[in-house]
């Protein structure tokens, strides 16, 4: 993209809606996507901060006037300057604090939206981290009115850690020396201690909800940029006109930005695409603006549900292209169309899983491998035997012409007839046996021309007075060359059998193997995120003892083992695939005694 586009706009009634143009845009984006949101007050100077991350002067725009600029939340989209195959989507959203807008719970839905589509969410404020700063931060306080984990009235504080975004505070024209108790301190722990719970304090909530739901939690005080007079036409400075502390400051932002700031991801690690980002804006925006409050896991399940089918339709599209190509070189070697059957199907089953999830009992795996593309490759090999039979038939059609001139002409019906008609049939077997890419019913197209010659054959015989001993010979030749027949073709049922069977068992192994890569990929993703809240938690308990907040570090001891036990448990859902994989070893024995049951009827 070239500049923003307003991905979330308010509507005419007051509601807050998704443009189609963005959700256009993102859908094009298949690639991982990091979603950089900047939250803050009004006239704060967030928009400069976001085009600073786009690497531009000009972009998102900057007011010079005491009206806030922005409206609703504007989006761009851009090559992630660090990470290859990631598209970085920086959001700017409207300023909070606005007297003007009418609904008083607007500023929260627009905080609230933030928190839900980005994987880095930038606070910024004005002066200092005080008691003020944290008053205006009511809206953080509200979030739970407007994001739900679940549909349950259990409670989920423990349970945000796992959806929200880290965090980062930008604290602009700050002034102050970093210094407590007479010491200088980075700014990390500056924001620490802006953070830390007073004993006696009513604005100890917006601090505990931080700590709560953003574990990860980063600060940068940036200096006045420029002269006082200079600040409203910011953006066309030239940088010898900024301060050089705030370009060192802005500089190490967008470092840390690039650099710490992850990829967007769901509950149990599954990936955020720029479509799947595009379409949980709009479920989010339609739930808020219908008055309903988000559930995060029933909106995952919806999103499952659209994009699993996707994944299977995907998956067949990448078969049945590849299928519908190997087609135009019909007739095939069984070998030759199982082999590609079995690569276009290890590729279809790839592109499914990367896509699906939620698919707690691989009903979308089952739907893609047994309805979907099994279905279609004994389509395929049905239309490869059509090829074949056809191609066999003219080549026997051109070969046998002379003769068939000859049966007209009656060229045969005389005597010493059979002996010359069996020479011309001979003849014309040897020249069809070494024709090439004739195919699977290379022997059963043959035993079916051989049949109807034998009826000529024996027309011609009865009307020979003239058969010698030589001639019996011949003819008792004639019915031994029609049973070898007989027995090729049945060897040569016997072998695709055969290569069918080892295709199927291949193809049921691969897709164990798999399932496996993608049992043990989920269950250490979800073990890397119970890990990293976890880890927070401890943190966080052992910043209340250091405080004597001994009742709520105790209480978080409680939380922490219900945090385990309900870990535990997500790990048991994974189980199913383990189960699936059984399932698929069970058919592999199955097709192991068809093929020994059908080798032995033949």
């Amino acid at each position: 993209m070239d500049k923003p586009v307003c991905l979330i706009d308010t509507a005419s009634d007051g509601k807050l809606c998704v443009q189609q143009s963005a959700l256009q845009v993102l859908e094009q984006v298949q690639q991982p996507v990091v979603v950089v949101a900047v939250v803050g007050l009004y006239r704060t100077g967030k928009s400069y901060l976001m085009n600073r991350l786009a690497g531009k002067q000009t972009g998102f725009a900057l007011g010079s006037t005491i009206e806030s600029k922005t409206k609703g939340i504007w989006m761009w989209c851009l090559p992630h300057p660090t990470k290859a195959g990631t598209t970085l989507v920086l959001l700017d959203t409207e300023g909070l604090g606005d007297v003007d807008k009418g609904d008083s719970k607007h500023d929260t839905k627009i905080f609230s939206l933030s928190v839900l589509l980005s994987s880095t969410l930038v606070l910024n404020s004005q002066g200092t981290i005080d008691n003020r700063a944290i008053e205006e931060l009511q809206y953080v306080t509200e979030l739970t009115e407007y994001i739900k984990i679940k549909s349950s009235d259990e409670d989920e504080d423990d349970e945000f850690v796992k959806f929200f975004p880290s965090f980062i505070w930008a604290v602009r024209d700050f002034t102050l020396e970093q210094k407590i108790k007479g010491k200088y301190v980075t700014e990390d722990q500056y924001l620490e201690f802006s953070l830390k719970l007073k004993p006696v304090n009513e604005f100890n909530l917006p601090r505990q909800c931080i700590r709560n739901y953003f574990p990860s939690r980063k600060c940068f005080t940036f200096p006045f940029p420029t002269a006082p007079e200079n600040v409203s036409h910011l953006e066309s400075l030239d940088p010898v006109d900024l301060s050089p502390d705030f370009q060192e400051v802005t500089q190490r932002f967008c470092k840390f930005v690039f650099d710490k700031s992850e990829v967007k991801k769901l509950k149990d690690g599954y990936t955020v695409t720029g479509r799947v980002l595009g379409q949980f804006a709009k479920t989010y925006v339609d739930m808020i603006s219908s008055g309903e409050v988000p559930f995060l896991e029933n909106a995952v399940m919806a999103m499952a549900l659209i994009e699993n089918e996707a994944a299977v339709k995907e998956g067949l599209e990448v078969y049945q292209s590849g299928m519908e190509k190997l087609k135009t070189s019909f007739p095939l070697e069984l070998k030759e169309v199982s082999s590609e059957h079995q690569y276009l199907s290890r590729t279809a089953t790839q592109a499914l899983m990367k896509r699906s999830f939620k698919d707690s009992e691989g009903t979308y795996l089952k739907s893609l491998e047994v309805m979907s593309i099994n279905k279609l490759f004994h389509g395929y090999l049905y239309q490869n035997e059509e090829a074949s039979r056809k191609r066999c038939e003219n080549i026997l059609s051109s070969l046998s012409g002379t003769m068939t001139e000859k049966l007209k002409k009656g060229s045969y019906a005389i005597p010493g007839g059979y002996v010359l008609f069996s020479q011309d049939l001979e003849d014309i077997v040897k020249k069809y046996k070494i024709q090439a890419n004739k195919g699977v019913k290379v022997e059963d197209t043959l035993e079916e021309f051989l049949k109807q010659k034998s009826v000529e054959s024996n027309a011609i015989l009865q009307a020979d007075n003239k058969l010698t001993e030589k001639e019996k010979k011949i003819m008792g030749e004639k019915k031994a060359v029609l049973l070898a027949q007989e027995i090729n073709t049945k060897e040569q049922k016997q072998r695709q059998l055969e290569e069918k069977m080892e295709a199927e068992r291949r193809s049921i192994e691969e897709r164990m193997r798999q399932m496996r890569e993608k049992m043990d990929e989920e269950m250490r993703l979800q073990r890397e995120e119970a890990e990293h809240a976890m880890d927070s938690k401890l943190r966080e308990q052992a910043a209340l003892l250091d405080k004597g907040f001994q009742e709520k570090a105790d209480r978080m001891s409680e939380e922490m083992e219900d945090f385990r036990r309900k870990n535990k448990n997500a790990e048991k859902e994974i189980v199913f695939e383990s189960n699936l994989i059984h399932h698929l070893e069970h058919q592999i024995l199955q097709i192991q005694h068809m093929a020994s049951a059908g080798l032995h009827t033949l």
